[in-house]
């Protein structure tokens, strides 16, 4: 997993590698402006008023989510989440699947891909309040699909992040209002599975 460091002592907010109309009708171009342009935003700037004199200042955007807690965690740990999150979609395709080593891994340990979809989707549509569901490797390249709250992300288990679906309210609110399980079901339209196999 690559690093990311500060530049002049600040994080900066991520550039979507894609219009922000791109993903639509899954993720609208007006829920992007909020989530990415704003939400996302918040957070780079929460975070960057609490690095000078800290013990984070300098540190890699990683390295400060697996060693803080409190405010810094919780800033740093959102920005994580949501580059992971924005970097890995691309335009709507019908019959989206996973290619290459993801899918192999996908379908050794869960059987098929649809499988895994229910287990992940079931997994997010569960997960009581504000959060993420993830799926990564483990040391042994075992793949897991974990529950995390709030800012939480899946390094500070010692896992490698390949994929997760946002499900705090602000991410599908204007699209799907309350129908988180709807909003889990066309996520995988925009899946780039090719971003996901670098990943793994």
């Amino acid at each position: 997993m690559k690093t990311t460091m500060p530049i002049n002592g600040q994080f900066e907010l991520i550039q979507l590698p894609y219009a922000p109309d791109a993903l639509q009708p899954v993720i609208s171009a007006e829920t992007i402006g909020f989530h990415h342009g704003k939400h996302l935003q918040t957070y780079v700037n929460n975070l960057n008023a609490l690095l000078p004199r800290s013990p984070f200042e300098g540190l890699s955007l990683e390295e400060i989510v697996k060693t803080s807690d409190g405010g810094a965690f919780n800033n740093a740990g959102q920005i994580l989440n949501h580059n992971l999150y924005f970097t890995q979609f691309a335009a709507p395709k019908e019959n989206n699947v996973p290619t290459g080593h993801i899918a192999d891994a996908i379908n050794a340990q869960f059987g098929s891909f649809e499988a895994f979809k229910e287990e992940f989707e079931k997994k997010g549509a569960t997960l009581f309040g504000s959060g993420w569901v993830w799926l990564s490797a483990d040391a042994d390249g075992k793949l897991v699909i974990t529950q995390e709250p709030n800012a939480a992300n899946p390094l500070t288990k010692g896992l490698k992040p390949l994929l997760t679906f946002d499900v705090w309210e602000h991410a599908y609110y204007l699209d799907h209002q309350n129908r988180r399980p709807a909003h889990l079901a066309a996520l995988w339209q925009i899946v780039n599975w090719e971003e996901v196999n670098n990943r793994l």
